[in-house]
């Protein structure tokens, strides 16, 4: 492609004075104005909506021609598409939507989309396991059950369900979705053992979370562009997953969730930041579940290409002549 344009629609921060970059476009705390009495001219700001979920408006253009999809919906009914109105997005430009996997922390959204009308025959690309019954399980606490995705609801509501465990080519071949990822490293193991889900007879240990996806562009003469929703498979499983579907070796960007926070998966932050460092991406913008300390490492590793993800920012990858 000539150039991809993401807008991270939803992520878990949100930060009104981070400041525009070469790639980098912020959303300021002029985003969205409400009624507040207690100002003088009785209205105040509201910025970006950040909760614990990821949705991003993927744009590709090729030749003078655009096309946009939808990847991930966010955690609540109402925050994607507030956050796609306070800063001038028109969701009905949408021509697909992709969901990254099951967990409703990536789906809450379709509610909301839904609730806004024009998803008409909308395509929807999901892994046939993102219908998955699951829940956490964790030893002394009481087990939470995940809000479970209902096929008959979306197809009600007019989406056309496509379900697919291999690649798909999406935006007339502009859009590469991986379908399942091969886990080939030997560090990023998943799941850890509450993580279970329903076989229609038990309850069993879920650490692939098999629907796991992922999106990627390949922007000419730079490499490859990649997406991810909680990165399940593993952020270099899935690196790799893609170089070998594309024959593309040059990683140009690393975006989204990267599921590295909390006790579990803190021993593989490491070696993900090393193998990632070999890769030598030019932009790298964790974010969701990435984690705090998974943060700082691949920060302190990856100084010139780390960059901080916010609710509302626009990233514009652009190949070298037409820029």
């Amino acid at each position: 492609m000539d150039e991809v344009e993401i807008v991270t629609l939803v992520d878990n921060v949100y930060d009104a004075l981070l400041t525009d970059g070469e790639r980098t476009r912020r959303v300021g705390f002029g985003a969205g104005m409400v009624e507040a009495p207690q100002f003088e001219d009785g209205r105040t700001p509201t910025g970006m909506i950040a909760e614990h979920g990821f949705s991003a408006l993927v744009t590709v253009r090729r030749a003078g021609r655009s096309h946009t999809l939808l990847f991930d919906t966010g955690l609540s009914p109402d925050a994607m598409v507030t956050n796609a109105g306070r800063i001038g997005i028109d969701l009905g430009d949408v021509r697909a939507v992709v969901l990254s996997h099951g967990h409703f922390d990536h789906a809450g959204g379709l509610a909301g989309l839904a609730r806004g009308g024009g998803v008409r025959s909308l395509p929807m690309v999901l892994h046939p396991r993102a219908w998955t019954k699951r829940r956490l399980a964790v030893p002394g606490r009481e087990t939470e059950y995940l809000p479970t995705l209902s096929k008959r609801a979306l197809d009600g509501e007019g989406f056309e369900v496509i379900e697919r465990r291999e690649p798909s080519l999406l935006l007339d071949g502009g859009v590469l979705i991986t379908g399942e990822v091969d886990r080939t490293t030997e560090f990023e193991h998943g799941m850890p053992r509450p993580h279970q889900a329903w076989t229609g007879t038990e309850w069993v240990h879920d650490p692939l979370v098999t629907d796991d996806q992922a999106l990627v562009v390949n922007v000419r003469d730079r490499g490859l562009v990649v997406l991810t929703g909680c990165g399940h498979a593993g952020a270099i499983n899935i690196v790799r997953h893609a170089r070998r579907l594309t024959g593309v070796d040059r990683l140009h960007a690393l975006v989204g969730g990267l599921h590295l926070g909390g006790p579990a998966f803190e021993p593989v932050i490491a070696p993900t930041v090393h193998a990632l460092t070999e890769f030598g991406p030019s932009l790298v913008v964790p974010g969701h579940c990435t984690g705090w300390r998974a943060q700082h490492a691949l920060a302190s590793a990856l100084p010139d290409a780390w960059v901080q993800g916010s609710s509302g920012t626009t990233y514009r990858l652009s190949a070298a002549d037409h820029q």
